[in-house]
């Protein structure tokens, strides 16, 4: 028997130096004593110095009963002691010891008979503090009660990470009973959990000692092979009492519910910040293509691998449209975006087309019924009735289409068309959820392209308007050649009423007039159309252009709220010369060779409808090879940039003399004009030619 406290030396020599306890024996520190026949002691173990307080030298050849035994059980010792030896079978029991030091300590023995080689008979005494294994035995009871018991899933794997043991929560969480985990890994037990990550965790934590805690894991078990259960799991390394490593511990709860919460917690956020982006992104100019590409924008990957935005034609010319049961859909394509599919693209119709589809097609099922279509899980058969022919079926199969959802698009009440989305990277089938983010962006887009199809058709009336109030002059009239230009607004605002005229006059003059009606649409168009009207009569009256202004005004104010600027030029080949009247327009600019261009100095007046004001003409020389150029502010206002920025811009431009006036009128509207203009542009420009002889 090995003394107290002595490390194991090299081989199998004799223990020496202090030891660490190592196992359940030394753990309960249990005493030995050999004693003779006649109750001396024999040997002594260095734990029964420990429990009596007595060494070795002081206890061998003592008789044990004088130094292990309190006195009030010493008879009874001595007569257990005496059965023992006399018959061999063993007993147990608790009594009380007096130590060395004086003090009482309960003690639990256990006493046989031995005999050794030579048939000589000893007695075997093994004695453990009572307090000691009870708290032992309650440390055992408890682990064990509080593991069974435990509704938390508990394991112990082995180093080589295969299953040691199990409680019945995990069990219950696994869905297998404990004899089916014991000596087998995670992945033969568990298939349908990501083992690999799992066993990558326990082995950091076999290498490192460092505990992993609250690791959330996904999957499937036997115990709900159909739906996925999430679990948080925890592991530590098992060390026994001398530090080496037994395997590892794992804990599991299954936290499931908590999961899907947080799932449905992160799709309303998701849901929430996908219709503020909607909100600021679609509807930011009264254009149609635009704000339908804003939706597919939108839509597209947050909630599609690919969107088309289809309105019905007739809805997009201005008119309302029911389809009956066996009714095919007339429909305009306005958009389509996709990721990283060329497959996709190919098989939607193009922004512009108009296609007719049949009535068994799933969009026309959409828009004549004004109601939702979602295939979750899509089928051949179902391609068939999504795309337009079957050219454009194999494409979108060839594409990996699983899933497809239609939401119509309506506005006061009227069905416009539809919002078309399908996923092919997405492995998600579109769900309730996505059917109701895609309802609640149609809806909300809805109500901007139905504005936009309102302002595009009114604008649309009201350039047609505006075209057809315009002149068509030939290029050379009287003692000049003219190039003009018009240019409407771009998409975000109205028409205007701006104008020009080209007017031939008696005596092989020619009235030159550029006009700018306040205001926008078909109203100021249809002013426009009066003014240049009213201008046509009082100029075959050879009238002076300051009285003809006044005539102007006068019919303005007559006008319901109407203002207008006006330039009026009569143009004299023989006088070489020209009479020109302003109400409130921009100067024009005047080109001549040798000179750099400028600005006519002219009174300004005031614009036609204010009234009670009187006009002025001035008589501006206009040399042959001369240019004159007239125009209204959208060609040179800007928010940007001061007028006089503008202006000194539009005379640079100008000292060209090289070039023909078609090339001016081009230069001029690509270099100054903006696209996003809020106004018109009319462009008039004038070179006196020599006269006839």
């Amino acid at each position: 028997m090995s003394a107290a406290g002595s490390p194991p030396a090299d081989g199998d020599g004799p223990v020496r130096g202090p030891v660490r306890p190592s196992g359940l024996l030394d753990v309960l520190r249990v005493a030995s004593v050999v004693l003779d026949t006649e109750g001396r002691i024999v040997l002594w173990s260095p734990q029964a110095e420990e429990l009596f307080g007595y060494s070795a030298r002081e206890a061998l050849g003592q008789y044990a009963a004088r130094i292990m035994v309190h006195e009030q059980h010493l008879d009874l010792v001595v007569k257990l002691f005496a059965d023992v030896m006399r018959t061999g079978r063993s007993w147990a029991g608790a009594f009380p010891i007096r130590r060395k030091d004086g003090g009482t300590r309960l003690v639990e023995f256990r006493n046989m008979r031995l005999l050794d080689d030579r048939g000589e008979v000893y007695a075997l005494g093994l004695a453990v503090d009572q307090a000691t294994v009870r708290r032992l035995e309650q440390d055992v009871a408890l682990s064990t009660r509080i593991v069974a018991q435990s509704p938390i899933g508990l394991a112990v794997l082995s180093a080589d990470l295969r299953y040691v043991s199990v409680n019945p929560a995990l069990e219950q969480i696994n869905g297998l009973p404990a004899a089916d985990h014991l000596g087998r890994t995670i992945r033969e037990v568990l298939p349908l959990v990501d083992a690999d990550a799992i066993e990558d965790i326990a082995r950091q934590v076999l290498d490192t000692g460092r505990p992993v805690v609250d690791q959330s894991m996904t999957g499937r078990t036997p115990a709900d092979p159909e739906e996925d259960r999430a679990w948080s799991v925890s592991l530590y390394r098992l060390e026994n009492a001398l530090g080496s490593v037994l395997g590892v511990a794992v804990s599991v709860v299954d936290i499931t519910e908590q999961y899907r919460a947080s799932l449905e917690a992160e799709t309303a956020r998701r849901r929430l910040a996908v219709i503020a982006d909607a909100s600021a992104r679609i509807g930011t100019a009264l254009d149609l293509d635009r704000t339908a590409g804003e939706l597919a924008d939108v839509a597209v990957p947050e909630l599609a691998d690919a969107a088309a935005v289809d309105l019905l034609d007739a809805v997009v010319q201005g008119r309302r449209s029911t389809l009956g049961p066996a009714e095919p859909a007339v429909i305009r394509a306005l958009a389509v975006r996709w990721v990283d599919s060329p497959d996709v693209p190919e098989a939607a119709d193009p922004p512009g087309r108009v296609t007719r589809y049949a009535p068994d097609r799933l969009i026309t099922q959409c828009v004549r019924t004004g109601l939702p279509v979602m295939v979750p899980q899509v089928k051949d058969e179902d391609l068939a009735r999504i795309a337009r022919s079957p050219e454009a079926a194999e494409l979108l199969a060839r594409a990996g289409v699983h899933s497809y959802l239609a939401v119509p698009l309506i506005a006061r009440g009227e069905v416009l068309g539809a919002l078309d989305l399908i996923r092919t990277r997405n492995p998600r089938p579109f769900d309730e959820d996505d059917l109701l983010l895609a309802r609640e962006l149609a809806s909300r887009a809805a109500v901007h392209i139905d504005n936009a199809r309102w302002y595009q058709n009114a604008r649309d009336t009201a350039l047609t308007l505006q075209r057809s109030l315009l002149p068509s002059h030939p290029p050379v009239t009287g003692g000049l050649e003219v190039a003009s230009r018009y240019q409407p607004a771009g998409a975000t605002s109205e028409v205007g009423g701006d104008w020009f005229d080209v007017i031939p006059l008696e005596g092989g003059r020619t009235a030159l007039v550029v006009g700018d009606v306040m205001g926008s649409g078909i109203p100021a168009a249809a002013t426009m159309g009066r003014l240049r009207t009213a201008t046509h009569t009082l100029a075959s009256l050879n009238l002076d252009p300051a009285v003809l202004l006044e005539h102007l005004d006068r019919i303005t104010s007559g006008l319901d709220q109407a203002i207008a600027t006006c330039v009026y030029v009569v143009h004299d080949p023989r006088e070489r010369q020209c009479l020109i009247a302003n109400a409130g327009h921009l100067p024009p600019a005047r080109v001549r060779a040798g000179h750099a261009p400028e600005l006519l100095d002219l009174p300004t007046g005031v614009p036609l409808g204010v009234g009670g004001v009187a006009f002025s003409t001035t008589a501006v020389e206009l040399e042959p090879g001369d240019r004159l150029v007239l125009y209204t502010d959208g060609l040179v206002e800007t928010r940007r940039h001061t007028l006089d920025e503008r202006l000194d811009r539009l005379l640079t431009l100008l000292d060209h003399p090289g070039e023909s006036l078609e090339e001016v009128c081009d230069l001029l509207l690509r270099t100054l004009h903006e696209p996003d203009n809020a106004d018109d542009v009319a462009l008039l420009i004038a070179r006196a030619t020599a006269p006839e002889a």
